[in-house]
């Protein structure tokens, strides 16, 4: 099981392995404090693409598939297939962000495509 869940949640005993998915690491958040296993950040979607998506142009659908393309294209690419085939041993995998509306953003798109390559 993938899931998505903000930074400043409380830690769950069913998150499993905890991943966090933002290319900047979120605010008001102390390292020591963030219980972590890993941070891809090839995994996130590149500068450009986040001020396009945040602009006055910028559509999730359009997103969406720019996003999927940066995905495609190293070295994005094997960082998310080191991703797929982290050993969660029965246990879900907890994609992290500290995006406010994650089901609209980048964290939504890596739950599909890790779906779709596991």
């Amino acid at each position: 099981m993938i899931r998505v869940r903000r930074v400043y949640d409380e830690p769950d005993g069913d998150d499993g392995v905890r991943v966090l998915v933002d290319r900047m690491w979120p605010r008001g958040v102390r390292k020591a404090e963030l219980p972590l296993d890993e941070w891809p950040k090839e995994v996130t979607p590149s500068t450009e693409l986040r001020h396009w998506f945040h602009g006055p142009d910028g559509d999730f659908d359009g997103f969406r598939a720019r996003y999927r393309a940066e995905l495609a294209e190293e070295p994005a690419a094997e960082a998310l297939r080191r991703l797929s085939g982290v050993d969660t041993s029965g246990r879900t995998l907890t994609l992290l962000t500290s995006a406010k509306d994650p089901e609209h953003g980048h964290p939504a798109v890596l739950v599909e495509v890790l779906e779709e390559m596991r």
